[in-house]
C-alpha cells in the first residue's frame, strides 16, 4: 500500500512540473530561445556599446525600436550612463508612430526625453547639416516588412547619405525580415520610376534585412558610409516572425499583423487603383473590395485560378475612412493557406488583372501610383492590352534572377545562405558625394569621395589622388569639380588606391516655361512654372523683389528675349519683369509700396511668391 502511495505522489509532482516546463519550451517565446535570440539593439547594448560609449547619439526609430522586453531604444540609450542620445529623428508615421500614412509629422520636442524630434517626412525627407550638428554617430532601428516601397527603406538610404556626406558613421540595429528572407519577387524597379516608394532597383518583395539592405545600397549605389550593421544573434534567413521570440509591434497604423506583411508586397498594388485595399477596417491589405463588385462572383473567379498557397473567401464591409470610406463595398478576403507555397506579388497581380476584366467599365488604375507600386508602366499596359497573368510574370523573371545572383546575394549576413552565395565581407568602399547630381550645361558641382577600408577605418583621401573619368560626352572634373558641358546622362568614375565608384549624372537645361499670377483678398501670388524642381534666390532691395533661378533659360509661352506683365489689380504688385543675364534667370517683381511681406511655400516644379502688405 506504501508503494502505491508513493508511486501516486511521483505522478503528482510530475504532473506539477509540466506548466513550468511546457513554459520553458513552448512556441519558443521563452526560455532557452529567449537568452540565444539578440536583437541589433540587443547586440549594441551587451557586447558593442564601443560604438557609440561616449559619443553624442542620433537615433532614427518607431514604435518598432524596442527590445524584447518591449522597451523603447529611446528610453534604453536616454538611460544608458554610456550613452549620449542627443537628438531623435523619425520617419512617416512618427517616432511614436501616431500618424496615417502620407502625413506630414512636424518638429516637436519628445515629452518623456526633452530631445528634439527632426521629421524625415515631409519637406525634408533627408537629415539636413543642421539636423546633424551635434551628432557624432547616427543609429537606425525600424522594423521592415520585406518590401520595396515600405518607406522606411528610403528613409533609411537618405538618412546613409546625410551620414556619408557629413563625415558621421552609421549604425544599423537589424531586425527580422518578418516575411522570412528567402523569396524574392516581382519586377525589378526601373529607375525611371525612382520614388519615395521605391528609391532603388530591386524587387517587390526583397528577401533581406534591413541591415542587409544597407550594405547593398551603400555599395551597388557608391553612397561611400562609414556603415556598421549590428547583426542579430539567433536569427536564421528561413525564419517567420513567429518563430522568433519577438512580438509584433505594428510598423505602421495599416500594419497590424504579421500576417498583414505576409501579403502586403502584392496586395499593396491594390493601392494604385479604385477599388479599396482595406484600409479603414482591422484587416488592411487582407480585405479587398469595392461597391460594385460582386462578392461571389469574384471569390469564384480567383479561386477557380489556383493561386499557390492562398485561398479567398467573399467578404462585405464598410471602410471608416480611405476609399470608400462610409459605404457598403463587396470583395474578398486573403487567406493565407501555405505561405511556403504562396507567392504575395502573383496573387495581387492575378487580383488586380481579374478585377480589371470583370469590371472595365468601373474599374481604374489610380493616376501613377500603381506604376509606382510596380517599379514600371509595361506592367499596367500589359494588363489593359489582355496579358495573361503568366505571360506578365515570365517577362520579369530573367531581370530578377540576375538581380538574385549578381546584386543581392552578394550582401546577406545569414544563413542558410543561397546555393554559391557566400557570407558578406567587408572588403572596404567608396562612395562619391553628392548623391543626386541632375545639373543644367554650364553649370559646375563639387565633388567629396570619401570611405572606408576593409577593417572599416575611414580613407584618408587625397583629392588630388583621386583619378576620375566622365562617359556620355556630359562634361569634365578638375580638381574634384564637375563642370557640365552638353545635355545628356553620363557617369562619373572615381578611383583611388584599388577602389572604384561611380555616380549617374543627368544634365539637361533648366527652364521657366510660364508665369501666372492671382490676386486674392489679402495676397497676391506670383507662380513660376518650371520644367523641373530648381534652386533659386529670391531677395528685397527697395522697392523690388527679385528672383533668380541659375542656369536657367526662357521656354513656353513667355518671349525668350524677355519681357514684362502688368499687374494693374494687385494692391501690392505692379509689374513683373523677366529676361535672362548671364545663364541665369532673372524676375523683378516691381512693388507697389516698400513695406510688404512675402512667403515662398514649397511646390514642386515651381517657384511660389504670396506678396502681401506689411504689418
Amino acid at each position: 500500500m506504501r508503494k502505491i502511495w508513493i508511486a501516486v505522489l511521483v505522478v503528482i509532482l510530475m504532473l506539477s512540473a509540466l506548466p513550468a516546463a511546457m513554459a520553458s519550451q513552448g512556441d519558443g517565446k521563452n526560455g532557452k530561445s529567449h537568452e540565444k535570440f539578440q536583437l541589433g539593439i540587443e547586440v549594441l547594448l551587451n557586447d558593442r556599446i564601443e560604438l557609440v560609449k561616449g559619443k553624442n547619439v542620433g537615433l532614427i526609430t518607431n514604435p518598432t525600436g524596442v527590445n524584447q522586453d518591449m522597451v523603447s531604444d529611446v528610453d534604453l540609450l536616454y538611460n544608458h550612463p554610456d550613452v549620449n542620445l542627443v537628438a531623435l529623428y523619425g520617419p512617416e508615421h512618427g517616432v511614436r508612430g501616431g500618424h496615417q500614412a502620407g502625413d506630414y509629422v512636424p518638429f516637436y520636442i519628445d515629452e518623456e526625453t526633452g530631445l528634439p524630434v527632426y521629421s524625415l517626412y515631409g519637406p525634408t525627407r533627408k537629415p539636413t547639416s543642421e539636423m546633424l550638428e551635434n551628432v557624432d554617430v547616427l543609429l537606425f532601428d525600424i522594423q521592415g516588412v520585406g518590401t520595396r516601397f515600405y518607406t522606411y527603406i528610403s528613409t533609411m538610404a537618405n538618412a546613409m547619405q546625410a551620414a556619408a556626406e557629413n563625415d558621421i558613421p552609421f549604425i544599423v540595429l537589424d531586425r527580422p525580415n518578418p516575411i522570412s528572407g528567402v523569396k524574392v519577387e516581382g519586377p525589378v524597379l526601373d529607375p525611371e520610376y525612382s520614388s519615395f516608394i521605391g528609391k532603388f532597383p530591386m524587387p517587390m518583395r526583397t528577401g533581406m534585412t534591413m541591415g542587409e539592405l544597407a550594405i547593398l545600397f551603400n555599395h551597388e549605389f557608391s553612397i561611400g558610409a562609414d556603415l556598421t550593421v549590428v547583426k542579430m544573434q539567433g536569427w536564421k534567413r528561413t525564419m517567420y516572425y513567429d518563430e522568433t521570440p519577438l512580438q509584433f509591434v505594428m510598423p505602421s497604423p495599416n500594419m497590424p499583423t504579421a500576417k498583414t506583411a505576409l501579403v502586403y508586397p502584392g496586395m499593396a498594388l491594390i493601392e494604385g487603383t479604385n477599388v479599396s485595399e482595406g484600409r479603414g477596417t482591422t484587416r488592411p491589405f487582407e480585405l479587398i473590395g469595392a461597391p460594385w463588385i460582386d462578392a461571389e462572383d469574384l471569390t469564384d473567379a480567383l479561386n477557380s485560378l489556383n493561386l499557390p498557397g492562398v485561398q479567398f473567401r467573399a467578404a462585405h464591409f464598410t471602410p471608416s475612412f480611405s476609399k470608400h470610406a462610409g459605404n457598403l463595398v463587396h470583395g474578398v478576403q486573403v487567406h493565407v493557406m501555405d505561405r511556403s507555397s504562396f507567392n504575395s506579388v502573383l496573387t495581387g497581380l492575378a487580383v488586380v488583372k481579374t478585377i480589371h476584366d470583370m469590371y472595365p467599365d468601373e474599374f481604374s488604375f489610380r493616376s501613377g501610383h500603381f506604376d509606382l507600386l510596380m517599379g514600371n508602366s509595361w506592367v499596367r499596359e500589359a494588363i489593359n492590352n489582355g496579358d495573361s497573368v503568366d505571360a506578365i510574370q515570365n517577362r520579369w523573371q530573367d531581370d530578377l534572377q540576375q538581380w538574385v545572383q549578381n546584386v543581392r546575394n552578394q550582401y546577406l549576413l545569414y544563413n542558410p545562405f543561397p546555393a554559391k552565395a557566400q557570407p558578406y565581407k567587408n572588403e572596404g568602399v567608396l562612395g562619391i558625394q553628392p548623391y543626386q547630381i541632375k545639373v543644367a550645361p554650364g553649370q559646375s558641382v563639387e565633388l567629396t569621395v570619401s570611405g572606408v577600408d576593409a577593417e572599416g577605418n575611414d580613407l584618408q583621401i587625397n583629392a588630388q589622388d583621386v583619378e576620375w573619368e566622365v562617359t556620355g560626352g556630359i562634361g569634365e572634373v578638375e580638381d574634384g569639380v564637375f563642370t557640365a558641358t552638353s545635355a545628356g546622362e553620363g557617369n562619373l568614375i572615381a578611383s583611388y588606391n584599388g577602389f572604384a565608384a561611380e555616380r549617374t549624372v543627368t544634365v539637361s537645361p533648366n527652364y521657366v516655361n510660364n508665369i501666372r499670377y492671382g490676386v486674392h483678398s489679402d495676397y497676391t501670388r506670383i507662380v513660376f512654372d518650371l520644367n523641373k524642381t530648381l534652386e533659386y534666390e529670391i531677395n528685397k532691395s527697395g522697392d523690388v523683389l527679385t528672383v533668380r533661378v541659375p542656369f536657367a533659360k526662357i521656354s513656353g509661352e513667355l518671349n525668350p528675349e524677355g519681357g514684362a506683365m502688368k499687374l494693374s489689380n494687385s494692391p501690392v504688385v505692379s509689374q513683373i519683369a523677366y529676361s535672362v543675364q548671364d545663364h541665369e534667370f532673372v524676375a523683378k517683381l516691381h512693388l507697389k509700396q516698400s513695406e510688404i511681406t512675402y512667403e515662398t511655400p514649397a511646390f514642386s516644379h515651381r517657384i511660389v511668391v504670396d506678396v502681401m502688405q506689411g504689418e
